[in-house]
């Protein structure tokens, strides 16, 4: 007779189990729509929340929605709450990595046991709503939704103190807005997705401005002046307690770049943050920081009590956003940045001129055929010596060749190397960079998927596990 498993033993086995049952919830999910080929309704995540019994309803909300910097606000404002002893829900998307980075609880992923539950929760209600959607002649719910379902199961069950939910794309109509979000943030509106929002910055702010609520405070980042006029009239409209202007009501006083990062000045909403270590780069994470402070000082005491220096210091100092001008590689440097519009390319040209000072950049670019890359490479240009075009593994991928010819008009084909897989575009782009001396580097962008693959080869992807 074999002896008993001993306790290891039981537990790897049940560790093994569970990522095997992710993976085919994950499968099961990713047979969906995908997130980028949305269908724009509420009605079937809204019926999936009444079956539930309103989970999302347990909990208050900070929403933020926006074109560029959602991610790195909704980390930023996560960290500063934890570090006010604040139970923390998280839920930003894309991931880079695995599913769970996006539904975050107490700042750290969400468990395989706790997804799993939840997904069991909601599994019945999605398949109750897909019957009825399709027999009604609709689509089954998408991916995104059922995400989303997901994470507001998780969050009521956990339970967390406060949710910081990040917008999948737009704002009224998306996945997440089943929310009545007691602080609302809209970070900088560009163009991007416009075959679902657009095509002028004022159809795309409409739909961003969907998210502010009646009796909700609304804080709104530098934005064109009709954009800002839009969503202070959409407030107004809806009777939002309080609207609060990023360079008027609050804002980055001052900034000067620092070893690993950067040392800020915020005017927030109740008076002078002075001398904050940012420990990440650009002048857009520096705005990103400020309206994350007016957030959390809105939510906490309705914009009327300031947030202590020893907090504040402390959750800044903690706060990361893996992906976002992130050094993953040194000799040479090798940075990952997920920019992946012209509004994004442009921060990132900006904090590159701003805080590094490189002897030679290669770019390695990997960029989706439905976004406009001449303009993301002419905002790149100024800060790029040579580029090396790629392609990722996604089917939403530009060839390079395409690519290559685009890049090439803007920059000369002397500067413009196509290499057609990725790994061996890193290591050209590794071999350029080093004609530069031991201050050359390669910078990798162009969407998230090429900051994922990039950390992943290497060997970055658990650099950041929450």
């Amino acid at each position: 007779m074999s002896p008993a498993p001993d306790a290891a033993q039981r537990e790897a086995a049940r560790q093994l189990d569970l990522r095997k049952r992710m993976r085919e919830i994950e499968e099961s999910i990713l047979a969906r729509t995908p997130e980028h080929d949305l269908e724009p309704d509420l009605a079937r995540i809204t019926a999936v929340m009444d079956l539930l019994g309103e989970p999302q309803r347990t909990f208050p909300v900070i929403h933020i929605t926006g074109t560029n910097g959602k991610t790195s606000t909704a980390r930023i404002i996560e960290s500063v709450l934890r570090e006010m002893g604040l139970k923390t829900g998280r839920f930003t998307s894309p991931h880079l990595h695995d599913i769970r980075e996006r539904i975050s609880i107490g700042g750290e992923l969400i468990t395989r046991e706790a997804f799993l539950a939840a997904w069991e929760d909601v599994a019945p209600f999605v398949d109750a709503v897909d019957t009825r959607s399709v027999a009604e002649g609709g689509p089954r719910m998408t991916y995104f939704e059922v995400i989303v379902a997901i994470a507001y199961a998780a969050f009521a069950d956990a339970p967390v103190d406060v949710a910081i939910i990040e917008v999948g794309m737009g704002g009224s109509w998306d996945a997440t807005n089943v929310v009545d979000a007691d602080v609302s943030v809209i970070t900088p509106i560009g163009l991007d997705h416009q075959h679902f929002l657009g095509d002028s910055i004022l159809d795309i702010a409409t739909e961003k401005a969907g998210i502010i609520k009646a009796d909700g405070i609304a804080l709104i980042g530098v934005q064109e002046p009709d954009v800002a006029a839009l969503l202070v009239e959409r407030a107004e409209e809806v009777g939002a307690r309080r609207v609060a202007m990023e360079s008027i009501d609050f804002g980055v006083t001052a900034r000067e770049v620092a070893v690993g990062g950067q040392q800020i000045s915020v005017k927030g909403l109740t008076g002078e943050y002075p001398d904050l270590f940012l420990p990440l780069h650009g002048a857009h994470q520096a705005s990103n920081t400020a309206l994350a402070i007016a957030a959390v000082e809105a939510f906490v005491g309705g914009g009327e009590q300031r947030i202590t220096e020893e907090v504040l210091q402390a959750g800044l100092a903690a706060a990361t956003s893996p992906g976002r001008l992130e050094i993953v590689r040194r000799s040479p440097t090798v940075l990952v940045d997920a920019a992946h519009n012209p509004h994004g390319a442009r921060a990132l040209a900006a904090a590159i001129a701003d805080s590094f000072t490189f002897t030679r950049l290669v770019g390695v670019l990997a960029i989706f055929k439905d976004k406009d890359a001449a303009e993301m490479i002419e905002a790149l240009d100024p800060v790029l010596d040579e580029v090396v075009v790629t392609r990722t593994t996604s089917a939403r991928a530009m060839s390079p060749q395409t690519l290559g010819e685009i890049a090439s008009e803007i920059l000369g084909e002397h500067r413009v190397t196509i290499v057609p897989e990725l790994p061996d575009a890193l290591d050209r782009a590794a071999e350029l960079a080093d004609e530069g001396g031991v201050a050359g580097a390669v910078l990798a962008t162009g969407s998230i998927i090429t900051a994922a693959e990039v950390r992943m080869l290497l060997g970055a992807e658990g650099a950041d596990p929450a």
